[in-house]
């Protein structure tokens, strides 16, 4: 079953590898096996490049060095979405003695002011645009080419419902779905032919080693990964 794999890698990142030791993750060793009886001809990984952060400096530097072990990997096409970073008003949380926000009722409590106005803030926001349709492209475009007859998603996000729809009835792939989590979009579930799940052993034993060579030269993993 010739199979092309399409990544949300922020998906991936958010829903199976943040506060795990396994980011270090070599694709295609985790691929071949959650996948295998199929036969994978390419791993497509949609993401954008980070920027540094107040809080942590070295996001960037830990990110490129893990997209250069990526680049080793014969089967992985990268391809980049941006960031887009911008001050926002927004309301002011109501915060408990442990600082995390309070909620009534399931909803969020907001600050107010004397005058019983809500409290506002300026904010630092940052949004990934460009993956979900980065994604959504190339799999329609490999459907109408008939680059691959079966084709997995990895990935949580409902907007992909409609190209996945159109790649199955358009193109006349059998479209399967990874989600990085396991309540994931109940929607994308029931569109998908068949459904698999990554698990920890996974992504144990789908490491890369620590020290990795290309042709510029030594990729070590980065500290704390």
């Amino acid at each position: 079953m010739r199979t092309n794999v399409y990544i949300d890698g922020f998906n991936l990142y958010y829903g199976c590898l943040k506060g795990t030791p396994y980011k270090w993750l070599n694709l295609e060793a985790l691929f071949d096996q959650v996948l295998p009886k199929n036969d994978i001809q390419e791993i497509h990984y949609f993401t954008a490049r980070v920027e540094a952060r107040p809080n942590d400096l070295e996001v960037a530097i830990r990110q490129a060095t893990y997209l250069r072990a990526l680049a080793t990997l014969p089967r992985v096409k990268v391809h980049f979405g941006s960031f887009l970073a911008s001050a926002v008003r927004a309301p002011v949380l109501q915060c408990g003695d442990d600082g995390k926000p309070i909620r009534e009722n399931g909803k969020l409590v907001v600050k107010r002011k004397p005058t019983g106005a809500v409290a506002m803030e300026w904010v630092h926001k940052t949004e990934e645009k460009g993956s979900d349709v980065n994604l959504a492209s190339h799999l329609l475009r490999d459907a109408l080419k008939n680059a691959s007859p079966f084709a997995v998603v990895v990935s949580n996000d409902s907007d992909l419902l409609t190209p996945i729809r159109m790649a199955q009835q358009d193109g006349g792939i059998t479209v399967g779905l990874i989600p990085p989590r396991p309540n994931g979009s109940a929607e994308l579930k029931r569109l998908a032919r068949f459904k698999r799940d990554i698990r920890p052993h996974h992504l144990a034993s789908s490491q890369f080693a620590d020290v990795l060579q290309d042709k510029v030269g030594t990729i070590t993993k980065p500290q704390g990964w």
